[in-house]
């Protein structure tokens, strides 16, 4: 990471993946402000790591940036995402496609464009997203969840060429099965965790803090395109995941 890099921001930053973050890059010496709707979490991560609390729905990018007006942000962590539901597109709610495709896709797009002409300016800065394997291979029951997936992805390659010659990076982080709160709406009766994690061997958000760490902390000239990680008991492709046994 590049001893100039001093602020990062971190979206969905009160729960799983992003909760993890938060207190890593704080490890690291960074200003973090982070952004969450759940106030009573924002002020838990505070107080345990002293990142700067923004209150705020993703998608509302007005709010998040009047919070942070005048801040030179070094690095965004693009986060926070949803998976309201999984049916078969033809069952699916209209209003569930919207909500996927403006939280997963059009929220990080459009921060995005607040923040990097600032690093685009000060030729320097790191842009990272956590993206999922279900936009790299097709799911059942995830066709609009994939297709904002998979949209993310293409935005970062099509990041990477507008960006030559910058120095802002661009990383994204696509995680197979990890135990967080993604799927609680998505599965009914609250049957998540019997159904995805009892008995198996997800990933842990931790795991992911980890891979992001060491991805800002190479140096500045090299940048991580691309990481996917997996289980080590789950296939890559189709989401089949077995439970392991041990010897």
């Amino acid at each position: 990471m590049s001893d100039a890099n001093r602020v990062a921001v971190v979206t969905g930053a009160t729960s799983g993946i992003g909760e993890a973050i938060v207190p890593m890059l704080r490890g690291r010496g960074l200003a973090v402000y982070a952004v969450g709707r759940n106030a009573a979490a924002l002020a838990g991560l505070a107080e345990r790591c002293g990142a700067i609390p923004v209150e705020a729905d993703v998608r509302d990018t007005a709010r998040i940036a009047e919070a942070l007006a005048g801040v030179a942000v070094d690095i965004l962590v693009n986060n926070a995402g949803i998976l309201s539901t999984r049916a078969a597109f033809q069952d699916i709610d209209p209003a569930e496609i919207d909500a996927m495709i403006d939280v997963n896709l059009k929220a990080p797009m459009h921060l995005t464009r607040v923040f990097l002409p600032g690093m685009v300016a000060r030729k320097r800065g790191h842009l990272l997203y956590v993206g999922s394997s279900g936009g790299q291979a097709p799911y059942p029951n995830m066709g609009a969840y994939g297709a904002s997936k998979a949209g993310l992805s293409l935005f970062c390659d099509n990041l990477r060429c507008d960006l030559l010659g910058t120095g802002v990076r661009v990383s994204e982080i696509v995680p197979g099965r990890v135990q967080t709160a993604l799927y609680r709406t998505s599965l009914p009766g609250d049957q998540a965790k019997a159904v995805l994690y009892d008995g198996y061997r997800p990933i842990q958000p931790e795991n992911i803090a980890q891979i992001v760490h060491d991805v800002i902390a190479l140096p500045a000239h090299v940048d991580v395109a691309r990481v996917e990680v997996f289980p080590t008991d789950q296939a890559t492709g189709g989401g089949t995941m077995v439970k392991f046994e041990a010897p």
